[in-house]
């Protein structure tokens, strides 16, 4: 609550999460504001321009945009949280045993990150993704694989300094667990950098899940994923401009709103000194 009090107190975190919960509330309510199926086909209407008909205009294949891209926010959304927080705790993890247990153990996890770290980003979701078929579960797949780097060495370097502050020094001398000092006195404090990277890497994410649709490895149509929502309107730019604008200004909203929720978190989080 004192995070949440200290957030909203953030003109940036107050603003990213009012844009957030708009967003929320206009999916939720999507079947209220728009009457139409997502999926059903209507020729008749095709390529319609915006009215108050339908909001955002219709595509090719006379589907309204606007629903389209309120239920798109669903799948870009759920591909985005689950691709970055089930990534963070594994490298939170590895951090945290890295930098804690040093040796052996952290030689052998950070060789194990560097090895990782080595081959550019996004060759390697695509190539995963590439062998493993196109499909949202082999994206899942690919940033599991990739995309707790960060963490961990974010995790590791705050370890290694709270690890020889005074009050972790007491807990040895008490004959504390290992385990309790680590995720009752360290993890705490070592957490508050990766929950604030991680802002900004939903908003890199959520760019990357619509890039892998330029190569036909995203989400597969007919789902209505931003990304592939403007790859299939790139040939009717010229005709049918908001087929193309308004999921591009929908992965702008949704990247500003973390940009600043991330902002406010770095404000909300900072030790009181």
């Amino acid at each position: 609550m004192v995070v949440l009090r200290n957030l909203l107190r953030s003109p940036a975190g107050a603003l990213g999460l009012l844009m957030l919960a708009l967003t929320a509330g206009a999916t939720a309510l999507t079947p209220l504001l728009s009457p139409y199926d997502p999926f059903a086909l209507d020729f008749a209407n095709a390529m319609q321009a915006p009215s108050a008909v339908h909001w955002f205009g219709t595509d090719n294949f006379g589907r309204d945009i606007f629903t389209r891209v309120m239920v798109g926010a669903v799948y870009d959304l759920r591909l985005a949280l689950i691709c970055v927080f089930g990534p963070m705790v594994i490298g939170v993890l590895i951090g945290l045993a890295a930098g804690y247990f040093g040796g052996r153990i952290d030689a052998a996890l950070m060789r194990l990150t560097d090895v990782v770290w080595a081959f550019p980003f996004y060759v390697l979701v695509l190539a995963i993704v590439g062998v493993l078929g196109p499909s949202e579960n082999n994206l899942y797949i690919a940033f599991f694989i990739v995309n707790w780097i960060g963490y961990a060495r974010i995790v590791r370097g705050e370890t290694l300094l709270i690890a020889r502050l005074e009050f972790i020094e007491a807990t040895r001398v008490l004959r504390y667990g290992r385990l309790q000092v680590m995720l009752r006195h360290i993890l705490p404090n070592a957490l508050t950098p990766a929950l604030v990277y991680s802002m900004s890497d939903v908003v890199l994410t959520v760019q990357a899940v619509a890039a892998m649709s330029f190569f036909g490895l995203g989400v597969q149509p007919p789902a209505p994923e931003w990304g592939l929502l403007i790859v299939e309107s790139i040939d009717f730019m010229r005709e049918a401009p908001w087929m193309t604008i308004f999921p591009g200004l929908a992965i702008v909203w949704i990247g500003i709103a973390f940009s600043l929720l991330g902002e406010g978190l770095s404000t909300a989080l900072k030790p009181k000194g």
